[in-house]
């Protein structure tokens, strides 16, 4: 009988190591690689792992890429690339299951962690709303514009309509920048401006305006840029 591939009894071992621990003790390229193997069954996984990681710089670069980008690596076929970015989008549906019902004010964390998942790492500019109750509890959010790389033309109106449509007194602002810097333009200011001025006619509060980008974000609460709107 031929031996078994090597890769075999590591595949097994790396399992087991996550069965009994978690990812605790995981490089970031075994976490890949241990995802791989559920896609690539009958190939020693390591070296594309590791190709993957150094195209992309992290293991948040890997899941942020795209179906495409992701083909171009060597052994990433196209149901290898769909398991890789369902990993970061049954992320966003979980954080955002859990943001649902919440206080936005005793969970800042847990808006930042849900809006960074959804938005930071997309290619285009895009703009959310998240829909508040009376109580600042999250009622829904709504990708409401997405544009080019670096910009996502916004009107107020199409904002203040999502909010009626959902019976929201209270709203959060998020968009994210593809470059990766957060950041806020003037242009992200006047808009914020512009958007405060019509929800207070309706007498909509307007929370807070988030940038994220893949090195982090920027909060308008936290920075008091919207106490003199």
């Amino acid at each position: 009988m031929s031996e078994k591939p090597h890769y075999i009894g590591h595949r097994e071992r790396l399992r087991e190591r996550f069965r009994k621990g978690g990812p605790d003790g995981f490089h970031d390229y075994e976490l890949l690689e241990l995802l791989l193997t559920y896609a690539i069954p009958r190939r020693d996984v390591k070296p594309i792992a590791k190709e993957l990681i150094k195209r992309f710089g992290s293991l948040s670069g890997v899941l942020d890429a795209g179906q495409k980008e992701l083909e171009e690596i060597s052994g990433i076929g196209p149901f290898s690339a769909i398991l890789i970015r369902m990993v970061k989008e049954i992320c966003s549906v979980y954080l955002g299951e859990g943001l649902k019902g919440r206080d936005v004010l005793s969970s800042p964390k847990a808006v930042v962690d849900f809006v960074r998942m959804k938005l930071s790492g997309l290619p285009y500019e895009a703009f959310m709303v998240i829909y508040l109750n009376t109580k600042n509890e999250v009622l829904n959010w709504e990708v409401i514009q997405e544009g080019t790389v670096d910009r996502a033309v916004v009107f107020p109106r199409r904002i203040i309509e999502g909010a009626l449509a959902q019976h929201a007194s209270g709203l959060i602002l998020v968009h994210n920048h593809p470059s990766g810097h957060h950041s806020p333009s003037e242009e992200d200011q006047y808009l914020t401006r512009t958007i405060v001025g019509a929800a207070r006619t309706l007498d909509l509060r307007i929370l807070d305006h988030i940038v994220v980008g893949k090195d982090g974000h920027f909060s308008f609460m936290e920075n008091r840029l919207l106490d003199n709107i």
